[in-house]
């Protein structure tokens, strides 16, 4: 959570402690003891030509640290240290229990009684699960105990007994005091007051040890607050090392605008294509009422892949951003993503984005945000309010995490969890959000609950949302006759045109393969079909089976016009698509991914309601079972409810109030 923000300013050095992570574990205990470890620091810093370094250290870390200063001062140019360990904590009392471990007279202890070495021996995953409970012991911190008892149960317990000593080879620990108390290397602090692992008093007596150490006080934070409040954390070691370096920047300074008038920078989610449809249709509706108004996107691929077709301006920050398709198509599996739990593993790729764009806006250039479930942005400006620096516009298609019931009992608690941490920071810090419009209507919204004891997503949606109504971002009737439009694309009267797309993801791909693998069963029972196969921009047509009877498109920027020219089409479930598909009065078959909560719950609720389209399970696309459902939809009278047309317009009064 720290390191790529600060590496985009200065050059950072990251390596394993020995016992952990990619390094090695030697089987010999005294290779755990201080002066090793300071060794080790110093082959590090000689490795890689580094003479001297601020040196930031966590939880043990900490006193790795200030063992290297009391040893090799001149190596180190400031020292941070986050909820750090040393030989002065002051004790927490609850980490004494008031029964220990007896494998015969307490057989099954409880809490601190587990801190134990023989128990370790024992049941280590149960030791794991407790100790980090009380380092993630934050609300709403389920993602970093998740990721810690992972590392942890990836540890020995024979290695964690022999790294914890107080064992500093030739130094005493005296001697390492009176070190430091002469030690004039700038040093800050960082501690949760609500530490349950080193006490934050702890923190208060190193204060009182080092001369002119600073102690950043996190109130109410645990023994990580660089994981649950990175941001803050991220700000506090930057400005340190900016001080020890003597070096001073201006955050955003990427790019001067010209002249000072109205300005927008706007986020739209890369996800996906859709969205970046329907912003364009927006931005366009927003300059129609504020005509001198400058718009910048920040944006990734395959977003900049839409607006560089449309000659829009992309913030230069945009190059820095990390990829959230990649993470996404990464997770992916044979038609499957577990989207909520994709969602919580891309922390670190949200963090990363947010603190570049924080940067961007830190200049004040910008009157005003707009953010298409920019879910990044969303939230650390509702951890960290006083970043705040414009008006703030937030849009989105649907409101709550939903569990998968093939996840089971723990998904469902974690999205509630998810879901009360936004009810909260919406009741918290409600103006953060200057206008919040949801892209539909409230008849889109699912009937269900955000979890147990929670309000109803819709009731609660209603309160805090505006509803623009759908946005497709293009009027079907201004598409002109079908027949027209078709003779355009070279489609001939006697053609059954068949489009198979799935999006602007790499998601996609196997069912793009399932659906040509039944191109040959189709062409037998459909006559005049052309299969058209429309792969998006990450998906390389060339990497898929090239059969009779399959025509490959890649990145089509007008899809939707080919949409509402064709006769039948074959698509993922995601929601822009199929509403395209809808407003166009087009058949078609949709096949959500597996375990996506938004496609196969959201969405689908919003198509039924529209009385649009035929859903197919992904097994079920065997080639003579998906024939047969493409004779049945080809020939289907449509009877879809109609669309609103408006919705881009709306949605920009909305949002322009706010310039």
């Amino acid at each position: 959570m720290q390191l790529p923000y600060l590496a985009r300013h200065f050059r950072v050095v990251i390596y394993d402690a020995v016992g952990a992570g990619r390094s090695s574990r030697p089987l010999e205990p005294r290779r755990y003891s201080f002066g090793h470890r300071v060794a080790d620091a110093v082959a590090v810093l000689d490795a890689t030509g580094t003479e001297s370094a601020v040196v930031v250290g966590y939880s043990m870390g900490g006193e790795i640290a200030i063992n290297l200063v009391a040893t090799h001062p001149e190596r180190v140019l400031g020292i941070v240290s986050i909820a750090g360990h040393h030989p002065w904590i002051v004790p927490l009392p609850e980490r004494a229990p008031a029964v220990r471990y007896d494998p015969v007279a307490n057989p099954e202890p409880r809490g601190w009684a587990k801190f134990d070495v023989d128990y370790w021996q024992r049941d280590w995953p149960d030791f794991v699960e407790f100790f980090m409970s009380q380092v993630a012991s934050d609300p709403h911190s389920t993602k970093a105990w998740d990721d810690l008892v992972e590392w942890g149960l990836d540890q020995r317990p024979d290695v964690l007994a022999w790294s914890i000593t107080d064992d500093y080879d030739d130094l005493t620990v005296e001697e390492v005091r009176r070190r430091l108390e002469t030690l004039e290397v700038p040093t800050l602090l960082i501690h949760g007051t609500d530490d349950r692992i080193t006490s934050f008093a702890s923190s208060r007596a190193m204060e009182q040890v080092i001369p002119g150490a600073e102690l950043l006080e996190i109130e109410h934070a645990g023994h990580a607050p660089h994981v649950r409040f990175p941001v803050r954390v991220n700000h506090a070691i930057r400005a340190f090392a900016d001080r020890v370096f003597g070096t001073t920047r201006l955050d955003g300074t990427w790019w001067v605008g010209p002249g000072r008038e109205q300005s927008v920078l706007y986020l739209s989610s890369p996800i996906g294509l859709g969205h970046a449809r329907r912003d364009l249709a927006i931005a366009q509706e927003l300059r129609a009422l504020h005509p001198n108004v400058r718009i910048d996107w920040l944006a990734q691929d395959p977003v900049t892949r839409v607006l560089a077709a449309w000659n829009e301006r992309l913030h230069p920050a945009s190059a820095a951003l990390a990829s959230e398709s990649t993470h996404i198509e990464h997770d992916s599996g044979d038609h499957d993503l577990a989207v909520f739990q994709s969602l919580r593993d891309m922390d670190e790729i949200l963090l990363h984005n947010f603190m570049v764009f924080e940067e961007v806006v830190a200049s004040g250039e910008y009157d005003l945000v707009i953010a298409d479930e920019a879910w990044d942005v969303d939230h650390y400006l509702f951890e960290n309010p006083n970043l705040k620096r414009g008006a703030f516009a937030w849009m989105t298609d649907f409101v709550g995490y939903l569990p998968m019931p093939s996840r089971g009992p723990r998904e469902a608690a974690v999205a509630a969890d998810y879901n009360l941490e936004m009810i909260e920071h919406v009741d918290r810090f409600g103006r953060i959000r200057d206008a919040a419009v949801f892209v539909g209507s409230a008849d889109d919204i699912v009937p269900d609950a955000f979890g147990p004891g929670l309000p109803r997503i819709r009731d609660w949606t209603e309160e805090h949302f505006d509803f623009s109504g759908y946005i497709t971002g293009f009027d079907p009737a201004a598409l002109g006759d079908k027949a027209e439009l078709r003779e355009r694309f070279g489609y001939r009267p006697d053609e059954r045109v068949v489009i198979v797309a799935v999006g602007g993801s790499g998601v996609g791909v196997s069912m793009l393969r399932r659906v040509v693998a039944g191109a040959e069963a189709a062409h037998r029972v459909i006559p005049g079909l052309r299969m058209i196969v429309v792969t998006g921009p990450r998906i390389d047509p060339a990497t898929l089976p090239q059969v009779p009877g399959v025509e490959y498109r890649a990145f089509v920027p007008n899809l939707h016009e080919h949409l509402a020219a064709c006769d039948l089409a074959i698509v993922q479930g995601g929601l822009t698509t199929t509403m395209e598909l809808t407003a166009a009065k087009v058949p078609f078959i949709y096949v959500p991914l597996q375990e996506h909560f938004e496609q196969r719950f959201h969405v689908r609720a919003r198509l039924d309601r529209y009385r649009a389209g035929r859903f197919m399970e992904y097994d079920e696309l065997e080639p003579e079972a998906l024939a047969a459902a493409m004779v049945e939809e080809l020939g289907r009278t449509v009877d879809y409810r109609d669309v609103e047309t408006d919705g881009a317009a709306r949605a920009a009064r909305l949002i322009g109030r706010l310039l």
